[in-house]
């Protein structure tokens, strides 16, 4: 029983993996690139396995993508900002804890990555919406049948799996994939800390 739940789950997830859509991963690099060469900032945020993955892709591209190169990511996990974000949920509500982040730091031309395994995180399309309203570009990763943030984001990759595990695996992969463009393909590395 136990060996068959592990090899029909390795199964499924291959599937899931199969399913994303490369295209979508080169626009997200190009808009990621745009940025970095144009000194936006980069936000990137999520809640509970997405919240980890976010947290996980910024330590990417800040050290990985980053490190030892003449062009780095200006790229912050909001999920990282706990005192402000339980302040926010306690006072106000949970629901504008990333869109209040984005109010103090976000310009018109920077990029919000928001991630959202079912694509209808109240939190998550708030901050998206606000993101949209001044002018930031927006990039979503959904899973399931993308959800409200598949329509609200200008760019989106949804994952077309209906197990949130599943979904979670394929955005932390569609996240190496990015990085490690970046690390391993992207510009050369050169000898500057």
């Amino acid at each position: 029983m136990v060996n068959q739940f592990l090899e029909d789950y390795r199964k499924q997830l291959a599937g899931s993996l199969e399913a994303i859509d490369l295209a979508k991963i080169a626009e997200f690099i190009r808009i990621l690139e745009r940025a970095r060469d144009d000194g936006r900032a980069i936000f990137v945020f999520g809640n509970g396995g997405s919240a980890a993955t976010a947290s996980h892709f910024a330590t990417d591209m800040v050290k990985g993508a980053s490190y030892g190169r003449a062009s780095r990511f200006r790229i912050m996990a909001l999920t990282d900002q706990v005192g402000t974000i339980t302040a926010y949920a306690n006072d106000v509500g949970y629901e504008v804890v990333f869109e209040q982040h984005l109010r103090n730091f976000a310009r018109p031309g920077d990029v919000v990555v928001a991630i959202s395994g079912s694509g209808n995180s109240p939190n998550v399309l708030r901050a998206v919406e606000y993101a949209n309203s001044i002018g930031c570009t927006t990039i979503g990763l959904a899973g399931f049948d993308g959800g409200q943030l598949a329509r609200l984001a200008a760019h989106a990759l949804v994952v077309p799996s209906f197990h949130m595990g599943r979904v979670e695996d394929a955005h932390l992969f569609a996240c190496h994939l990015i990085c490690y463009y970046f690390m391993e393909a992207g510009e050369a590395t050169k000898a500057c800390p």
